[in-house]
């Protein structure tokens, strides 16, 4: 079995990202949530050009990782910051239109049901009235000591 190179052998590659402090919520963007009813919740966030892939449409990656983010920013619209360090167990998207570049994309999320172990969510993506992605999610609790 081959060692691993050091960690400085990094020639030919590009770096990317500004800084290794740059945290993920910085990398989506700002955006906003809302709980109006026990379960749901909207998470909205304005599709920027850093979100784009090379054609010119919204990077699939970019909506994947959207999506894991706003299962989360759902949580604690719903009041349920308990399980804000919750671990994804398995995330699936299906891929339903292109996202554009300057319109707010609005997730809304449902919890599906919730065990003692567990927690089942779903989404839909739209963009005006078009809808671009559906995602469903797996989380596993963790209880965070205070």
């Amino acid at each position: 079995m081959a060692s691993a190179a050091p960690a400085e052998d990094w020639s030919g590659w590009r770096r990317w990202g500004d800084s290794d402090s740059v945290d993920f919520p910085s990398v989506i963007g700002g955006g906003y949530a809302r709980s109006d009813a026990p379960g749901k919740a909207r998470v909205a966030l304005e599709v920027r050009p850093q979100h784009m892939n090379r054609f010119g449409n919204m990077h699939g990656g970019f909506a994947a990782g959207f999506a894991d983010h706003a299962y989360f920013i759902a949580l604690w619209a719903m009041g349920r910051e308990d399980q804000m360090a919750a671990l994804t167990i398995d995330l699936s998207m299906q891929y339903l239109g292109l996202g554009k570049r300057g319109l707010t994309m609005v997730a809304d999320v449902e919890l599906l049901k919730e065990t003692s172990k567990m927690l089942f969510l779903r989404m839909t993506i739209a963009q005006g009235d078009g809808l671009i992605a559906a995602s469903t999610v797996t989380l596993r609790k963790v209880i965070v000591a205070k």
